[in-house]
C-alpha cells in the first residue's frame, strides 16, 4: 500500500536534501571528544536525537525525501537505526520498544483479508449489492454500505485496494460517472474503520496500547461511525446533484465475477470465527494470528499467492515508528515537557479531538498516535482519551486526499484507469464530511 515515490530531479533540492542527512547522520555519530568543551555527552545525544526525530517525522509527513528513491518505510527503518546509533536506545531497548501485539494482529488480518480476497467474495458482495441497485443513488448506498461495513472489520487500506478496481468496473458498464461512487470507497472506508480495533492500522495500535477490550471498543465507536456513513452518503450525493437528481434507471447487468466456492466458504468460516473471538474477550492478536496461521493450511492456494497480497513494508514502518518515538520518550520527554503539553487541558475530549485531528493532517495519523502517547497515557480518564484518539485520527484521514493511504490507494487506482480525481475533487466533499464527523464523534464520546 505504500510505495516508494520518484525522487525529485532538481539539483539544488536533492543537494539540499542529502546534505540535511549527512548533517543529522554526522549528528547521530557525535561524541564527546568531537564536541565543544562545554557540552557534556549528554547534551550530544539530546541534540542528537531531538535531530533524528525532528528529520525523520518531517519526511514521514512529507512522504519522500527530495534527491532519494525512499518511502515511509524506509525513512522509519533509517530513522529507527539513528536513534540506537545516537545512544537514545540500546539495541535492546529498541527490540523492546517494538509493539509486536500491533504487528501481530495487522499481519494475522493481512493473511485473512487475503483469503477472502482471492477467493472472490468482494467481487461476489459488490455484484450482490450492485443488482439491487437500480438507481445511482441506491448504488451509492450500496457503495457506501459495503465499503463501511467490511472497513470496521477487515482493514480499510485492504478493502480499498479491493473495491476501487471493482466499482471502476461497475460504473463504467453503467455508464456512470465513476467519482462520486470512488469518493464514497475512500471516504465510507475511513469512517467506518473508525467502529473497531481492527478497522485501521492506528485502531490497532491503539487498542495494543490502550488494552481496551475489542467489545467496548466498537460499543463506543460504532454509533459515530454509523452516524458518519448516512453523512458520507448525503454529502456525496448533495454535491453531485448532477449524478443522482436525474433519477436514471440502472438496467445494465453486472458480470458474474468468479468465485472459488471451497476457499471462500473456508475464509468466511475463518472470518467469522475471528469476529466471535474478537467480541468474546480473546486478544485480538492472538486469535488474528492463530486463525491466519490455520487459513495458510490449505490445497488450494499456494502460500505465495498470499505472501504476496502482505503489504510488508507498512509492518516495517511501524516497527520503525515504535523505536523512533521510544527513543524521542526515553530523551527528549521530561517533566517539565508533558506538565507544559498538560497545560492544552488535553483531558477534555473536543481538545483532545482538535489537537489529534490537526497532527494526524501534519504528520499522518500513525505518526500522530504514537506521537500523543506519553501525553495520554497520564490522563486521567485514560480510556476515554485513547477513544478520542482514534476517533479523531481516522475521521480526520478524510480531510484531505493527501489524508489517508486509503484515499491514495483510490485515487492511484482510478488514475491507472483513466479516471482523475483531483484534490478540489476530493476536498470540497472531505473537508465538510471530516468537520461533521469530528464534531459527531466528539460530542458522542464528550457526552
Amino acid at each position: 500500500m505504500l510505495r516508494p515515490s520518484s525522487a525529485f530531479r532538481r539539483p539544488a533540492l536533492a543537494g539540499a536534501a542529502a546534505a540535511a542527512i549527512v548533517l543529522v547522520a554526522l549528528a547521530a555519530g557525535l561524541t564527546p571528544s568531537l564536541l565543544p568543551g562545554t557540552l557534556m555527552e549528554q547534551d550530544a545525544r539530546w541534540i542528537a536525537t531531538a535531530a533524528v526525530f525532528a528529520a525523520s517525522y518531517l519526511a514521514l509527513a512529507v512522504g519522500r525525501v527530495p534527491g532519494l528513491a525512499i518511502d515511509r518505510a524506509g525513512v522509519a527503518l533509517v530513522g529507527a537505526c539513528l536513534m540506537v546509533a545516537c545512544g537514545a536506545l540500546t539495541l535492546d531497548e529498541a527490540y523492546r520498544a517494538v509493539d509486536l501485539d500491533t504487528l501481530t494482529l495487522l499481519l494475522g488480518m493481512m493473511i485473512v483479508v487475503a483469503n477472502l480476497r482471492l477467493s472472490g467474495f468482494f467481487a461476489m458482495a459488490n455484484t450482490w449489492a450492485a443488482r439491487r441497485a437500480h438507481r445511482p443513488l441506491t448504488l451509492l448506498i450500496s457503495v457506501t454500505a459495503v465499503a463501511g461495513i467490511f472497513s470496521a472489520f477487515l482493514v480499510n487500506d485492504a478493502i480499498c485496494l479491493v473495491l476501487a478496481p471493482l466499482v471502476l468496473e461497475l460504473t463504467a458498464a453503467q455508464q456512470r460517472n465513476p467519482v462520486p461512487y470512488l469518493l464514497a470507497v475512500a471516504m465510507a472506508s475511513n469512517v467506518g474503520s473508525t467502529a473497531t480495533i481492527t478497522g485501521n492500522p492506528q485502531n490497532m495500535m491503539i487498542g495494543s496500547l490502550s488494552g481496551i477490550p475489542y467489545a467496548q471498543f466498537a460499543a463506543s465507536l460504532a454509533p459515530p461511525a454509523a452516524i458518519g456513513l448516512v453523512i458520507t452518503c448525503g454529502l456525496i450525493a448533495l454535491l453531485h446533484r448532477d449524478e443522482f437528481a436525474a433519477g436514471a434507471r440502472l438496467d445494465t447487468e453486472p458480470p458474474q465475477p468468479r468465485v472459488h466456492r471451497a476457499v471462500m466458504l473456508r475464509a468466511l468460516f475463518g472470518t467469522g470465527v475471528l469476529v466471535v473471538l474478537f467480541f468474546t474477550g480473546q486478544p485480538p492478536a492472538k486469535a488474528a494470528i492463530v486463525v491466519a496461521g490455520l487459513l495458510l493450511l490449505t490445497r488450494r492456494v499456494r502460500s505465495e499467492r498470499i505472501y504476496a497480497e502482505i503489504d510488508w513494508s507498512l509492518l516495517l514502518m511501524f516497527a520503525g515508528l515504535f523505536i523512533i518515538v521510544a527513543g524521542a520518550e526515553h530523551v527528549l520527554l521530561s517533566q517539565r515537557a508533558i506538565a507544559a503539553v498538560g497545560q492544552l487541558r488535553l483531558d477534555r475530549v473536543p481538545v483532545l479531538s482538535a489537537v489529534t485531528a490537526t497532527l494526524s493532517n501534519l504528520v499522518s495519523n500513525v505518526p500522530a498516535v504514537l506521537m500523543l502517547k506519553p501525553f495520554v497515557e497520564p490522563l486521567a480518564n485514560r480510556r476515554t482519551a485513547w477513544l478520542t484518539v482514534a476517533m479523531a485520527s481516522t475521521l480526520a484521514g478524510n480531510f484531505t486526499v493527501l489524508g489517508s493511504i486509503a484515499n491514495l490507494i483510490v485515487v492511484q487506482r482510478a488514475a491507472a484507469r483513466g479516471v482523475r480525481i483531483g484534490f478540489w475533487d476530493y476536498f470540497r466533499v472531505g473537508a465538510p464530511l471530516t468537520l461533521l464527523t469530528l464534531l459527531v464523534g466528539t460530542l458522542w464520546l464528550w457526552r
